[in-house]
């Protein structure tokens, strides 16, 4: 209902003022906007002031609780806050009971949506913040950190969530949780791959079979650990493709770690000729053992005459290189493969390599007869 005030010609402002719409004076109305710009402005000032002011002092503190304050200050948004601010105005209005009770669901509504912005805001600057200063020490919990973000994202959503429904007049909250658990049961049914894989991520952050950086083999695939998902975990091969494995899969498959590696074993053969002399024989696993202790970062484990193979008597080394670097160890082989190789060229040893004799047994023709040829059995043998 308006009820407009006939003001005489020339009427004053104060008489303007005394103007009726829906129940109440221009006045009220002009108070109304008048506190809720007043809120706003408030508003934007602290904002302004925390963004230009304490920005600085957040950068040189160590306390996240710093810059807590300016990522709730960047998320913060006039537009959103408005709503509330008009309510609060409202207060100097006189409305109708139906029209105050949803313009404050209205209101309450917005204000939690702020607030999701800030507690997103929060949660995600931590997470960086972590990561930022315990990616290159401890790669694991940056996993397990930016997994429970998630989760906590996800409940700071459900609980604002519940409580802006619990302000709309009608609705049941307990019912509601009721029906949400039963229809979830049958969401989970009807997702369950998804859900094994996004508990599967959490099993892996929390567990820590591997990392971020880690190289790590899954059956025939290796790879280096670049991004562990909700859903899916991505390794970097040493070919440069991406491969993409589903958290479960992994935690139903066999992985090798190389980056929890302290030391490497190393195990190789050296074979010999067999016309090699027993006197050498005998010095060799001294020679193999002063090519491996002449090494750095290595630990000599034993050197001994291992077997009889086919065409070659072998000898077997077994030694620790102290780290896990791959690079290293190669190194380190090379050096003590080309130590062998004077040494054993210094005393006359030779390395045995894949050969054959063949022996010719032959019975010869009634009488002695020659075959074929003119010549005998036997002194084709000898020929061979």
């Amino acid at each position: 209902m308006i009820r407009f005030v006939v003001v005489p010609k020339g009427g004053s402002v104060l008489e303007w003022l005394d103007l009726v719409v829906y129940e109440n004076t221009a006045a009220h109305w002009l108070l109304m906007l008048g506190v809720a710009a007043a809120i706003l402005f408030a508003v934007a000032l602290v904002r302004f002031v925390i963004l230009r002011r304490f920005r600085g002092i957040a950068q040189r503190s160590s306390v996240f609780f710093d810059d807590a304050i300016v990522y709730a200050a960047e998320a913060t948004r006039l537009s959103i806050l408005l709503i509330p601010a008009l309510y609060c105005g409202s207060t100097f209005l006189e409305l109708p009971g139906v029209v105050r009770l949803w313009l404050r669901v209205i209101a309450i509504a917005f204000l939690l949506l702020q607030a999701a912005f800030w507690g997103n805001a929060i949660v995600v600057a931590w997470v960086e913040r972590f990561r930022e200063q315990n990616l290159a020490n401890n790669a694991g919990a940056v996993s397990t950190v930016r997994i429970l973000s998630f989760v906590a994202r996800v409940v700071l959503y459900s609980v604002l969530l519940l409580l802006a429904l619990d302000n709309i007049p009608g609705v049941e909250i307990t019912s509601l949780i009721a029906g949400l658990g039963i229809g979830g049961i049958a969401v989970a049914l009807a997702v369950q791959n998804i859900l094994s894989d996004i508990f599967a991520s959490l099993t892996i952050t929390l567990d820590k079979p591997f990392v971020l950086g880690d190289f790590i083999i899954v059956g025939d695939y290796l790879g280096t650990v670049e991004q562990i998902g909700i859903k899916t975990t991505r390794l970097r091969s040493l070919s440069g493709e991406q491969l993409i494995f589903a958290n479960s899969d992994l935690l139903n498959s066999r992985i090798r770690n190389f980056q929890r590696m302290q030391e490497r074993r190393i195990v190789f053969s050296v074979g010999v000729l067999y016309e090699t002399p027993a006197a050498r024989l005998r010095i060799i696993p001294q020679i193999l053992r002063d090519a491996v202790e002449a090494q750095e970062q290595v630990r000599f484990d034993r050197a001994h005459f291992r077997t009889f193979a086919d065409f070659s008597l072998d000898f077997e080394v077994v030694y620790y290189v102290l780290s896990s670097d791959y690079n290293l160890y190669m190194d380190i082989q090379q050096a003590i493969n080309l130590m062998i190789f004077d040494r054993f060229e210094a005393e006359q040893i030779g390395f045995a390599y894949p050969t054959q004799q063949l022996y010719v047994s032959g019975v010869s023709n009634a009488g002695g007869a020659p075959n074929g040829d003119g010549r005998s059995q036997a002194e084709r043998s000898q020929s061979m």
